[in-house]
Parts: structure tokens; sequence; C-alpha cells
């Protein structure tokens, strides 16, 4: 004779409630604040009021400030770099990508629809100890710049465009340092545009003769 057994249903998982908010939009507006008075400086009140949300949406849908930070920097990080890329992958010559580089930073820095500067650069650039990862993060987002930059110039050697002899390292190690003098200019004039295309030409004439 069988016997019938019975398995009990395991208890289903609830679904977490959806996002009464548009998380990309939140995203954005959080990464202004952090934009304008950097990591630690930006308070959860600050935050939250921009984002229209309170604070226990902001830990359900990003975790805690660091991490909302972080995603902040991935969003604004993955813009530029793309941007980067199409303004490289554009440029005829090395020396042209370097100058566009250069022009665009001083353009975009100074842009009024955002807080002047680098978001990478200034956010986190005064933390206390206790912040040195989130420094960490940022030191390896403008290494990733670095790269890019020593890499399209690394095509110009071996196009004949530079000498075989250029320190590829050494010039994108000069032209990034350029770059982050530009942010911390641009916010230290208000954002002054001129003042950083100046800047951009000064720093074009050390581009090495052929």
């Amino acid at each position: 004779m069988e016997i019938e057994t019975k398995t009990e249903d395991k208890p289903r998982k609830k679904a977490g409630r959806p996002l009464s908010f548009d998380r990309d939009a939140a995203l954005e507006r959080a990464m202004l604040v952090f934009w304008r008075y950097g990591y630690e400086a930006a308070s959860l009140q600050e935050l939250t009021s921009a984002m229209g949300i309170t604070p226990p949406s902001l830990y359900a849908a990003f975790g805690d400030k660091e991490k909302l930070f972080l995603e902040a920097v991935e969003r604004y990080s993955s813009k530029n770099c793309d941007a980067l890329q199409c303004l490289f992958a554009a440029a005829p010559t090395a020396r042209d990508a370097i100058e566009r580089l250069l022009q665009s930073n001083a353009i975009e820095l100074t842009c009024p629809s955002h807080p002047p500067g680098c978001l990478v650069v200034t956010a986190a650039t005064n933390c206390s100890a206790s912040s040195a990862h989130v420094q960490s993060a940022m030191v390896e987002r403008r290494d990733n710049v670095e790269s890019m930059i020593r890499t399209r110039i690394e095509e110009g050697i071996r196009d004949g465009e530079l000498a075989r002899d250029t320190d590829a390292g050494a010039l994108a190690n000069f032209y990034n340092t350029v770059i982050q003098g530009m942010s911390t200019q641009a916010r230290d004039t208000g954002g002054n545009r001129d003042k950083l295309l100046a800047i951009a030409y000064t720093a074009m004439r050390a581009w090495p003769a052929r």
C-alpha cells in the first residue's frame, strides 16, 4: 500500500517593493551634490533633499552614502570616458587628440549647467583617514584617464608623429597633471573659461617637436 506523502511548500520570498521614484534621476541629482560639496561635506539631508527621497529610500535603493557616491562617480566617469574615446578616435594625430582634450576640458569644467571643476578630481581631495578607500577609488579613476592619454601618445610614436625615444609615460603624466590643475583653477576662479583655454594653449607648447 502506497503512502501518500505531502511536501510542504516553502514560503515564497516576498519581492521588494518597487521604487517610488526615478532612480536614474535621483542618482544624477546626488552626483551634482557630491560635485558641489565633496564626498564628506555632502550631508545626508542635502542629498535626500536634492534627490527628493527619504533616508530609508536612499538606503534601500543605493545601500549607503559611500555606495551612492561611488555609483555617482561611476556614472560620471562612464560618460567622460566614452566622450574621451570618441574624441581620440576622431583626432587625426596624437597632438590633435591632446589639444582637443585640453580645450574640451576647459569648456566642460566651466560649463554653467553644473558645478565648476571635475567631480573625480575635487570630490574626495580633503577626506579624513576614514575615507582613504574612497580617495583610492578616485586615484584609480584619474589613473585610468592618464592610461588612455598614454595609449594615444604611444600610437603617435608608432605612427612616426613623435620620436621613438619619446617618454610616453612622462608626457601622459604631464598632460594629466595639467587637466587636474585646470579643474582646481575652474573651482578657484568660479569657472573662468578664458583662463583655462589659455592654460590649454600654453600646455600644448610643451608638445615635443619631431
